[in-house]
């Protein structure tokens, strides 16, 4: 055997071990070497109501209705808007859209506003990303004569809000196959309902004399909307990213070559800035600016509109890190007066409700339990908006739900990791201790689970760009997908300082002459940063953490990011 088969060799064993650690049965493992729509992809007639909203959606598109798709301001619902919108677009019928404003109407669809896109003619509306709890709003609906589809992935209560068809893999009545699929994010939902109407549209003969549109163009939106909302990437998530970061670099989407450009980068991108650099623009407008500028920039086929929109896009981001860090250090200053609960719920006056989500995921990261950040007197009534983030194994939106339920929200709703609420003055306490009491035992065996599991323990010298894309090729990664880790050691530090904000840099080497860089990311002031910052006595360290490509230099190199750090002797 050449030293090149040997190499194959190599690299086929360590993606094999990666596939089974994260629970590939050996038999299923081509499946998910590279994983394709083709193999993962389920029929939509599987999920409820799912045929009635295509033949609803197709009538509309054969007979052409007016059609407005009701939208979220987050990432998921303005890339599960533009899909619908490009989708109709595609099948020659322009349809409208409406994104709700953040501090003004709130989550959720509007009763008022779903009956005043009635009264200016439209005959369907499509809800994404909401719509799963709307009860009244669906109801002045109905009442408006207006036919409304809900495409949403939140959790729903027994009881359905009435529409002509409500497809969501969450729904409690959903069978085998559509409820193994409740990890989809909704824009995982919208495409399988675009699969669907193109399936209804065909067996109608609707593409006789016209081309059907190309569905898998759609995936660079369905990418983004899915990693930014932090879904599980496993089984069709993961072929859906994985496909979609294709189409991504094609750079076909104009509005998305211009985000990518004004997220300036150089090359295509990764799954990770989908998460950090791409969907906190889109977020920006929603958070900070206005909510309708997520949906323009990814419909857009005016490259100099996109150009302005990314702009502008990209500097409402730099403005909402400024009210975020503020916020985030007031809501820090709560915490050591709730060491003792399960869960953190930290309220202030004055907080913008547009950055509370961020803020709850900054302190769920930081203290390692699930954390709700409360906007107090966020609505003319005086109730707080509330943002919910939490840790796995503690489903955060099953017990918000409840908690509404039990009459001690105003609103309330979300999925296992991310929850939003909508609190009465007075209630915070009773919140606090209730879900202390519903969630102790979740957290606690959650927190219990939290050690670093390892995936490779090498060498100093064997961190090499070889091995980062060795284990690159096993993506993409992210929630219920984790990414690799190594332990790589022993090391001495040969510089540690601080970089940015908070970041620890360090320098190291091994006695095998290997060296590298390694960085610790938002840690100076934490107990392991010091550590690390103090490490260069000369004692010898393990360090613990993902492996990664820096490109910055003038050729690229292995450096480690790290997640934990122990001393070797």
């Amino acid at each position: 055997m050449d030293l090149s088969d040997q190499a194959g060799g190599l690299q086929d064993d360590i993606v094999t071990q990666l596939l089974l650690s994260r629970g590939v049965a050996r038999e299923d493992l081509d499946r998910h070497r590279a994983p394709s729509l083709r193999a993962f992809l389920p029929d939509p007639s599987e999920f409820r109501d799912m045929d009635a909203a295509a033949d609803r959606l197709a009538q509309a598109v054969m007979t052409g209705e007016m059609v407005t798709i009701y939208g979220d301001y987050d990432v998921d619902g303005a890339t599960s808007a533009a899909l619908l919108i490009l989708l109709l677009r595609r099948l020659g019928h322009d349809a409208r859209y409406y994104i709700p404003d953040r501090l003004l109407e709130g989550y959720g669809p509007s009763g008022e506003a779903l009956v005043r896109i009635a009264g200016e003619g439209s005959s369907l509306i499509v809800t994404v990303d909401c719509g799963a709890m709307a009860h009244e709003a669906l109801e002045m609906a109905h009442n408006a004569g207006v036919d409304v589809i809900v495409v949403d992935h939140h959790k729903c209560a027994p009881d359905l809000p009435r529409a002509a068809a409500l497809v969501n893999p969450n729904r409690l009545d959903e069978g085998g196959i559509a409820a193994s699929h409740g990890h989809l994010a909704a824009v995982g939902v919208a495409f399988l309902l675009a699969v669907a109407t193109v399936r209804t549209l065909r067996r109608r003969g609707y593409f006789g004399s016209r081309p059907e549109p190309d569905l898998f163009s759609l995936l660079d939106l369905v990418a983004l909307g899915t990693v930014a909302d932090v879904a599980a990437l496993h089984g069709l998530n993961r072929a859906l990213v994985a496909q979609g970061l294709k189409v991504m670099a094609r750079r076909d989407n104009i509005g998305m070559a211009a985000l990518i450009d004004a997220s300036r980068l150089n090359r295509p991108p990764t799954c990770s800035d989908l998460g950090f650099a791409l969907g906190p623009r889109i977020n920006a407008g929603g958070r900070v600016g206005e909510s309708t500028l997520g949906v323009r920039l990814l419909t857009t086929t005016d490259p100099d509109e996109a150009r302005e929109i990314a702009a502008q896009l990209s500097r409402l981001n730099d403005e909402r890190r400024g009210i975020e860090q503020a916020v985030q250090e007031a809501a820090e200053a709560q915490v050591d007066q709730q060491h003792n609960r399960a869960v953190l719920v930290l309220a202030g006056l004055g907080w913008h409700p547009g950055v509370i989500g961020i803020v709850a995921g900054r302190i769920k990261e930081k203290t390692g339990k699930p954390a709700l950040v409360i906007a107090l007197d966020a609505d003319e009534a005086g109730n707080g908006k509330g943002s919910g983030r939490s840790i796995s194994g503690v489903d955060l939106g099953a017990a918000i739900i409840a908690a509404r339920e039990a009459g001690l929200l105003v609103a309330g709703g979300g999925h296992a990791m991310a929850a939003g609420l909508t609190i009465a003055p007075g209630k915070l306490e009773a919140l606090s201790e209730w879900l202390d009491a519903r969630l102790a035992h979740d957290v606690s065996r959650a927190s219990t689970n939290q050690a670093v599991l390892l995936d490779l323990a090498l060498a100093p010298g064997g961190l090499t760009p070889t091995l980062v894309e060795t284990l690159e090729s096993a993506g993409p990664y992210g929630m219920g997908w984790p990414g690799p880790r190594v332990a790589v050691g022993p090391v001495r530090v040969v510089k540690a300082d601080i970089v940015g904000a908070d970041h620890v840099r360090l320098i190291v080497s091994g006695n095998d002459g290997g060296r590298f860089k390694a960085m610790a990311f938002r840690n100076a002031e934490t107990e392991m940063g010091q550590a690390l910052l103090h490490a260069s006595q000369g004692r010898r360290l393990w360090l613990a953490g993902r492996a990664k490509i820096d490109d910055w230099g003038s050729r690229p190199q292995a450096e480690l990011h790290l997640d934990d750090a122990a001393f070797a002797d």
